[in-house]
């Protein structure tokens, strides 16, 4: 096992504007590190960084305690899965996943030992033999992790490897990783732009944003305590409400754009008379009464999940979904009285985005 290191690592590709802002992060030996963001955000240019295919600008990127920024691809001990399985089609299972070693110039024995180990793992003892063509989407992404498999490589760096797969294949793929990883512990960099992959996969997260690495946590640090306004909207399904205001001079409540005031905790005091963004997650809100004191909301359409159920409606200009029990299923132009949990508010700088 080796850890991996990216100390102040910047890209520009002009030498003016960078892509990626400089950006620390330590993954310990095994661990299973997701970066995860929108389209554009830099998780790919990074990834292909620390793999040797683009140049680092300024700072350093370290694999099992050894300088590694200058260095050609092939001596950095990884080894690569890509969302394209990137197999040779006329090669069996067996030789896609045996002929990286051959170039490298192993001998026959070991190449047979590593293939044979990486294809019971894998479950793919029956299919040594078969061509591409004859294996369906979820073999051959497995037969392309085989081929990253028996390198036998100090870090596993992963783009996008399930984004082909229908949704069935995906999660399956997902519990086969975990599986997989917890097996070989094997220090691993993946990219994802899916969120759910993120939260099931990562041991940490790091959310991206325009090339700066918003969080690094958990995935239970992340959601439960988003560092920021951009981490609490995209983390989560649906998102979290987003509700722009201010704190009254008093400190009690939240004033939200339109009028309505909403009740907020005492320790809040602090930002008394600024103007803030107030967050709360759709199934932190409980069921109330107008005789208990609880706020409002019409309802304006309801999506039944099985599960679920999410109501939409609005506070003034400001759009609200709540997430209820799948019993629950309120028509539309009705009202929902709601209670606002403190322990579950989030605030949030308007101007910084910051969590306050």
């Amino acid at each position: 096992m080796a850890g991996l290191k990216l100390q102040a690592v910047t890209k520009s590709w002009d030498g003016k504007t960078q892509v990626i802002q400089p950006l620390t992060l330590d993954v310990a030996d095994g661990e299973f590190i997701v970066m995860v963001g929108p389209s554009g955000c830099g998780k790919s240019t990074l990834l292909r960084m620390v793999a040797g295919l683009e140049r680092v600008t300024s700072g350093d990127i370290w694999i099992d305690r050894k300088r590694v920024t200058e260095m050609e691809p092939k001596d950095r001990g990884i080894a690569m899965v890509f969302q394209n399985y990137a197999l040779y089609p006329h090669m069996s299972v067996e030789e896609n996943m045996a002929w990286g070693l051959k170039i490298r110039g192993l001998g026959k024995g070991l190449i047979a030992e590593r293939v044979q180990e990486a294809a019971r793992i894998l479950e793919l003892d029956g299919l040594l033999k078969r061509r591409p063509r004859e294996l369906s989407g979820g073999q051959r992404q497995r037969v392309a992790m085989g081929r990253a498999i028996v390198r036998d490589p100090a870090v596993f760096l992963f783009d996008e490897p399930l984004s082909n797969l229908d949704a069935k294949l995906r999660v399956q793929m997902r519990l086969e990783l975990q599986q997989l990883h917890r097996r070989l512990k094997t220090t691993s960099l993946y990219v994802t732009h899916d969120q759910v992959e993120a939260m099931t996969l990562a041991q940490r997260v790091m959310v991206m944003n325009k090339g700066i690495a918003e969080q690094i946590g958990t995935p239970v640090e992340v959601y439960e305590k988003p560092a920021s306004r951009f981490v609490a909207s995209f983390i989560g399904s649906p998102a979290m409400n987003l509700l722009e205001g201010r704190v009254s001079d008093d400190g009690s409540r939240f004033e939200l754009e339109g009028g309505m005031l909403l009740p907020i905790n005492s320790e809040h005091r602090r930002y008394a008379g600024r103007k803030m963004t107030l967050g709360i997650r759709p199934e932190h809100f409980a069921l109330s009464s107008e005789a208990e004191g609880g706020v409002p909301l019409v309802m304006d359409t309801l999506e039944i999940l099985g599960a679920d159920n999410l109501a939409h409606g609005r506070w003034g200009e400001q759009k609200l979904v709540v997430r209820l029990p799948h019993q629950q299923r309120p028509q539309a132009g009705s009202t929902l009285w709601l209670h606002l949990p403190q322990e579950s508010l989030h605030l949030f700088d308007s101007e910084t985005g910051q969590r306050a």
